[in-house]
C-alpha cells in the first residue's frame, strides 16, 4: 500500500491527509510502482524522441546457448567440435538448423540468423553488452531505459516491461543508470498486476476527484525529500492513475484472456513470450524476456535436447502470431545469449560446452527486416567470425533504427555530459 508516513492532517469532511494517501489498493492511486512512477518529471529528456508505434521484443537465453548446436552446425567438423545433433533443411535453399528446431526450419523464410557475433565474457553471465550495446558493466542504461527516457508515454501504458524474472526477484541487470530511476522497467508481477484494478468501492469517476485532492498536497514533495527524488510528485500519480483507469492497460496484463489453445501452442516454457505478444500488441515500445538456462559446462547436450523443442515452439508462436496479426513490421524480435559455447566439447565435465564469447548468434524476425537469410560466417570449426564480425552494438543499433531513435543521440549523465546512446553505431546492413 502507498502510505504517506507523515503526521496525520485534517482535511475537509474529516479526512485526514494520511487517510486520503493509504486509500485505495495501493493508496488513491490504486497502484504501487515504486522505480517506474517516481522521477518521471525530473527525469524527463531534454529532447524527447517521436514515437512510430514501433516495439522491440528481446528475448535473452541466459547463459549463453551453444551456437554450434542450434544456428551454426558444423557437420563436417571433427566429432569433438561438431557434437551429437544434425542439421536439418530449411524452407530458405542453403541454410540449416539444428534437427530439434523443426518449426523454426518451416518458418525460416521469416526469420534472419546472425552468426558469428562477437561479445565479452567476464564470467557471471550478466547480460550486460546485449542489453546496453557496452561491454563495461553498470555504467550505461539499457536498451529499454533509453527508449523509455527519448520516448515516453502519456497514453498509461508503460514504454519498458521486463518479463525476465529471477524468483524472488528482477535480474539485477536492467538498471537505468543515469537515464534515472523513473526508467527502469515495469515488472509486472502477481501483486503488481493486482494494483491495476481499483478498488470495487472506487468506481472511475471517483478517481477525477481524488486527482483534485491531491493537488491540494502541494507541500508533500517538499518534506518527504529535500534531495528531489520526490519532485513531480503529480505526474507520477497521474501516470498511475492512467494505468489504473485504461482497460487497455489492464487488459494487455492479464494472460487469463488468452484461449487455453493459445497457451498451449506457446507453452509453459514459453508463457513470457506470450505475454510479450500481448504487450506489444497493446502499445508497449520494449519487452525483454528470459527463457532456459542455457549455460551448458556440463552436460550441454542433454539440456539442449530438452530446451530447444520447447524453444522452437514458443518462438514459432510468436512469430507466427505477429505475422498472423499484422504486426511483423512493427514489432522486432531478437533472440540471442550473451555469447556462445565453446567449439571443444569437455568430454571430462560430462560433455559439456564452456562460455565462447568469440562467435555466437542471434535470431531476428519482424521489424520489417530483410528476413530469409544468413548473415555472417564462421570457420570450420564456429569458433571465429570470417569476416569483421559484427557485435551485440550493431544489432542494437539495427534496433535503435527501428524504434526511430539515432544512436547518435546524446543523454546527460550524473555529471551531465553528453553520453551518445551507442559509440558503434554500425547498424546490420544486411537486415535493412
Amino acid at each position: 500500500m502507498l502510505t504517506y508516513l507523515g503526521p496525520p492532517r485534517t482535511c475537509r469532511g474529516r479526512l485526514t491527509r494520511r487517510a486520503v494517501l493509504s486509500a485505495g489498493a495501493l493508496g488513491f492511486t490504486g497502484l504501487a510502482l515504486p522505480d517506474l512512477l517516481r522521477l518521471r518529471a525530473n527525469a524527463a529528456p531534454t529532447t524527447q524522441g517521436t514515437a512510430r508505434g514501433k516495439s522491440v521484443v528481446m528475448i535473452w537465453l541466459r547463459g549463453g546457448a551453444s551456437h554450434i548446436d542450434s544456428y551454426d552446425m558444423k557437420p563436417d567438423a571433427p566429432a569433438e567440435i561438431r557434437g551429437e545433433f544434425n542439421p536439418i533443411r530449411t524452407n530458405v535453399p542453403g541454410v540449416r538448423v539444428c534437427e530439434h528446431l523443426p518449426l523454426h526450419a518451416k518458418m525460416m523464410d521469416r526469420l534472419a540468423i546472425v552468426r558469428g557475433i562477437k561479445s565479452v565474457d567476464i564470467g557471471d553471465h550478466t547480460p550486460h553488452y546485449i542489453l546496453t550495446g557496452f561491454p563495461d558493466r553498470g555504467k550505461r542504461p539499457v536498451f529499454g531505459s533509453v527508449v523509455s527516457y527519448l520516448q515516453p508515454r502519456t497514453d498509461g501504458l508503460p514504454p519498458y516491461a521486463s518479463l525476465m524474472y529471477k524468483p524472488p526477484g528482477l535480474y539485477d541487470n536492467e538498471g537505468p543508470t543515469y537515464c534515472g530511476p523513473a526508467h527502469r522497467p515495469f515488472v509486472p508481477k502477481a501483486e503488481g498486476l493486482a494494483n491495476l484494478r481499483p478498488m470495487k468501492e472506487v468506481p472511475a469517476e471517483r478517481l477525477d476527484d481524488r486527482k483534485t485532492l491531491l493537488r491540494a498536497f502541494d507541500d508533500i514533495n517538499r518534506k518527504i525529500d529535500d534531495s528531489g527524488t520526490m519532485s513531480g510528485l503529480d505526474a507520477h500519480t497521474r501516470r498511475a492513475m492512467e494505468m489504473i483507469a485504461s482497460p487497455k492497460v489492464r487488459d494487455a496484463f492479464d494472460l487469463k484472456r488468452e484461449p487455453e489453445a493459445a497457451r498451449e501452442r506457446y507453452g509453459k516454457f514459453c508463457e513470457s513470450f506470450l505475454m510479450a505478444r500481448r504487450l506489444v500488441e497493446a502499445g508497449v515500445a520494449v519487452v525483454t524476456c528470459k527463457v532456459g538456462d542455457w549455460d551448458t559446462h556440463e552436460h550441454n547436450f542433454r539440456d539442449h535436447k530438452e530446451q530447444l523443442p520447447q524453444l522452437d515452439k514458443g518462438f514459432h508462436a510468436l512469430v507466427s502470431d505477429l505475422y498472423d496479426r499484422g504486426l511483423e513490421k512493427d514489432v522486432a524480435v531478437v533472440l540471442w545469449g550473451e555469447f556462445g559455447r565453446s567449439p571443444r566439447i569437455d568430454r571430462n565435465r560430462m560433455a559439456g560446452r564452456d562460455h565462447w564469447p568469440e562467435a555466437g548468434a542471434a535470431v531476428v524476425a519482424g521489424g520489417g527486416f530483410k528476413v530469409g537469410q544468413v548473415i555472417g560466417e564462421t570457420d570450420a570449426h564456429a569458433a571465429r567470425s570470417k569476416g569483421k564480425p559484427y557485435t551485440p552494438s550493431n544489432v542494437l543499433a539495427t534496433l535503435y533504427g527501428h524504434l526511430g531513435i539515432d544512436p547518435a543521440t546524446t543523454i546527460p549523465d550524473h555529471a551531465k555530459r553528453p553520453m551518445h546512446v551507442l559509440d558503434d553505431r554500425e547498424p546490420v546492413r544486411e537486415l535493412e
